[in-house]
C-alpha cells in the first residue's frame, strides 16, 4: 500500500478512534503518576486533527500530518499538544511534496518526529517518556525498510517496537514530566505518552496491513 494523503487520513482516522476507545485507561495510567488527563487531551486534539483535515483537504500525506499537528496543538491541554504537534508537523514537512511516500521516507519522517519530540521535551531513552515508546519503533521501521522491506512490514515492527518500549516503561523511575515528581513512586507503572504512542504507531501498522 501507498503512503499517500488518503492512507495518512485513515491512519489520523484510525489513531482517533483507537485512543478514544482507551481513553479511560490512558486517564488511568497517567491519574497514577501524572495530571489524569492524558486521554482526554489525546482524544480531543485528535479529534481535532480530523477536523483540521477535513476542513483543508490536503492532497499530500505530507500536508495531512502537519494539518493533524496544527488541530492538535490548538485543542490538546497538557504536555501532549506541543508534543504530538510538533511530531506530526515535523514528520509531515520531512515527507516534503510528495504524493506517495516510500517506505523509506515514512521511516525519515518518523525520525524526524521522534527528534521534534526530543528537541522540545529533553527526554532520552530511559526517562520514562513517550520517547522510550518512539524511539525503538522508528529504529525497528527503518531497519525493515532499509532491508528492502514494504510499509506493512515495517509500520508491523515499529508497532511491536512500540509496545515493547512501553512494558519498558514500567520498572522504569521517570526523570522528565509531571511524572518525575514523584521519583521511586513512578516505578512500576506504564508511562501514559508512550501508551498513547504504542496506540498511534499500531493503528498505522492496521491501516496499511
Amino acid at each position: 500500500m501507498a503512503f499517500d494523503a488518503q492512507t495518512a487520513t485513515a491512519w489520523i482516522t484510525a489513531s482517533e478512534a483507537a485512543v478514544k476507545a482507551d481513553e479511560a485507561r490512558l486517564t488511568g495510567l497517567d491519574a497514577a503518576i501524572g495530571d489524569g488527563d492524558h486521554g482526554a487531551n489525546m482524544a480531543r486534539g485528535l479529534a481535532a486533527a480530523l477536523t483540521n483535515i477535513a476542513e483543508r483537504a490536503p492532497s499530500t500525506p505530507g500536508d495531512v500530518l502537519v494539518a493533524a499537528g496544527r488541530g492538535i496543538v490548538a485543542k490538546t491541554g497538557g504536555a501532549s499538544g506541543p508534543l504530538y504537534g510538533s511530531a506530526f508537523r515535523r514528520a509531515g514537512k520531512a515527507l516534503g511534496d510528495t504524493t506517495s511516500a516510500s517506505a523509506d521516507e515514512v521511516g525519515a519522517a518518523l525520525e524526524a518526529a521522534l527528534t521534534a519530540i526530543k528537541g522540545l521535551g529533553g527526554a532520552n531513552e530511559g526517562d520514562k517518556t513517550m520517547i522510550d515508546a518512539l524511539a525503538p519503533a522508528v529504529a525497528a521501521f527503518q531497519a525493515v525498510a532499509a532491508d528492502g522491506g514494504p510499509l506493512a512490514a515495517a509500520a508491523a515492527a515499529a508497532a511491536d517496537g512500540a509496545e515493547q518500549g512501553l512494558a519498558a516503561t514500567v520498572p522504569m523511575q521517570a526523570r522528565k514530566g509531571r511524572a518525575s515528581y514523584l521519583g521511586p513512586r513512578s516505578v512500576g507503572h506504564e508511562d501514559p505518552g508512550a501508551a498513547s504512542t504504542a496506540l498511534i504507531l499500531r493503528a498505522l501498522a492496521e491501516v496499511v496491513a
